[in-house]
């Protein structure tokens, strides 16, 4: 039998950073995504984040339907 590898241990999904918050709120959503091990997901300048996605292009597109009125 092989051996198995140790793995590496991964911070929880609730220690991705948020932007910091400015004196005023942004006028516009800005968002982004975050890695954290073999998830992504989406995150917005007014704190809003999206579900933990293995698929890149999810978290985009979770993205994008925050941002689309």
């Amino acid at each position: 039998m092989d051996s198995h590898t140790k793995a590496s241990l991964v911070p929880p999904l609730e220690a991705v950073p948020f932007p910091r918050p400015t004196e005023r709120p942004p006028a516009e959503h800005d968002t982004s995504t975050a890695e954290r091990g073999s998830f992504c997901l989406a995150l917005c300048t007014c704190g809003w984040r999206g579900p933990a996605r293995r698929s890149r292009d999810l978290a985009r597109k979770d993205a994008t339907r925050h941002t689309s009125p």
